[in-house]
């Protein structure tokens, strides 16, 4: 099958390479010229799918790039052509896409997509939203990205396959922080001689082995003790959205919701909220509190 994917970053070239190995036809764009793209423009790539109908997948930044690059599109391609998000977008845009080209009578699909850079080995978990007579158009390409086993739903109309991608980034905070806040503890105490070993042994025959774990392990290994890596973790959106979508559906989220938090606490070098706590319990209890710039703890006078 022929295809156009637009953003070949780490995800977006390997997804080429994994489906040009599986027999597919890739025309690849980026904005970038140093990436190792095949035509220079979305015109020329447009220009150079020549079955029909088209298709397209968009990997490029959520936000403002793939709502620039969707528009774009909307003005080159034809009725009955097939406009997939493969990004991380937020399920709100999906539904204003889908509005915007529908009357030009072009076609939308909602992907998220899982799997980081083991994708192009271990296949891609695909979940996609939208009409299923254009689900089933593209599903050559879907079968060749995800895993040989499963890794595919059709999670239902545009915008339910980011939700789903949506829902699962949340639950991905809330395992990672269960992992790292066992971790503390482990260390914390100078009885577990070995928590780089415990973590290692989980991996076989526990209830909370998973992927995730193997992933830690393998970082683990590469780093003992980690004491390489800054205590500073970034949040991409989805879990973000997730509680917003939590809220507006009165559905209670305090692990996800906690795991966020806990993403924003990693990033202070002092808490203005934890200085607020300390005056406070200086000023009612008279207990001590730690000086600008020290670390030590001195009552004030």
């Amino acid at each position: 099958m022929q295809l156009g994917l637009i953003g070949l970053g780490k995800m977006g070239a390997n997804m080429a390479e994994r489906l040009r190995r599986d027999g597919h036809q890739v025309v690849g764009f980026d904005r970038s010229p140093q990436a190792p793209r095949d035509v220079d423009s979305l015109e020329g790539l447009v220009a150079a799918l020549t079955t029909t109908p088209r298709v397209v997948w968009v990997m490029v930044p959520s936000g403002e790039p793939t709502r620039a690059t969707v528009a774009a599109l909307g003005e080159l391609l034809s009725p009955g052509d097939i406009i997939i998000d493969g990004g991380n977008s937020e399920y709100v845009d999906d539904k204003a896409h889908a509005a915007a080209l529908a009357p030009k009578g072009i076609r939308y699909l909602d992907c998220g997509v899982s799997g980081g850079v083991w994708g192009i080995t271990e296949g891609y978990a695909l979940m996609v939203g939208g009409d299923a007579d254009a689900v089933a158009v593209a599903q050559p390409i879907f079968d060749s990205l995800k895993p040989p086993t499963g890794g595919f739903v059709h999670a239902g109309p545009v915008g339910s396959g980011h939700f789903v991608k949506m829902i699962h980034n949340g639950i991905e905070y809330g395992i990672m922080q269960a992992y790292g806040e066992g971790y503390e503890l482990m260390k914390a105490v100078d009885w577990v001689t070995n928590p780089d070993e415990v973590m290692a042994s989980w991996q076989n025959g526990t209830v909370i082995r998973s992927w995730l774990l193997d992933l830690l392990v393998r970082a683990l290994d590469a780093d003992p003790g980690l004491s390489q890596i800054r205590g500073y973790a970034q949040d991409s959106g989805e879990g973000r959205w997730t509680i917003e979508a939590a809220i507006e559906n009165a559905v209670p989220m305090p692990v996800i919701t906690a795991a966020l938090f806990a993403r924003f606490a990693s990033r202070q070098t002092d808490s203005p909220t934890m200085k607020v706590v300390a005056a406070l319990r200086n000023q009612f209890g008279g207990h001590p509190v730690g000086t600008e710039g020290s670390d030590a703890s001195v009552p004030i006078a």
